[in-house]
């Protein structure tokens, strides 16, 4: 059974650390099983909240735009064509130093949800 979306008719939404998600593959709306995947942008000047997600690991792979990630303890420039993991529990965020958007695919598992977010600050 193939599992299929098209990002022409996803409508994007904002997700508690204050980006802008498109879920791209999602099984509340696909139906796969595991795992999701989503293009979240963050526009220029803005930054996400920092943040944690209790059981989910992710991985984002930037794709446009360039930025800082706080990752933990580590401070990470970031830029299109990069990827980072982050482990379940650890704190992040991420912060738009551009002039264009930053663009990342994030790839959840298990998949997202606002459940798994916990935010640590309060702006």
């Amino acid at each position: 059974m193939a599992f299929r979306s098209s990002r022409a008719v996803v409508e994007p939404y904002v997700t508690r650390d204050g980006s802008e998600i498109r879920e791209l593959m999602h099984p509340s709306v696909q139906g796969n099983l595991a795992q999701s995947l989503a293009e979240a942008t963050v526009a220029p000047g803005d930054s996400t909240l920092l943040h944690r997600h209790r059981r989910t690991e992710e991985i984002y792979h930037f794709t446009r735009g360039s930025g800082w990630m706080i990752l933990g303890r580590e401070r990470l420039a970031v830029r299109a064509g990069d990827t980072v993991c982050i482990p379940p529990g650890v704190a992040h965020r991420l912060e738009n130093t551009g002039g264009e958007p930053l663009v990342l695919l994030c790839a959840c598992s298990p998949a997202y949800s606002h459940d798994d977010t916990e935010l640590l600050t309060k702006d």
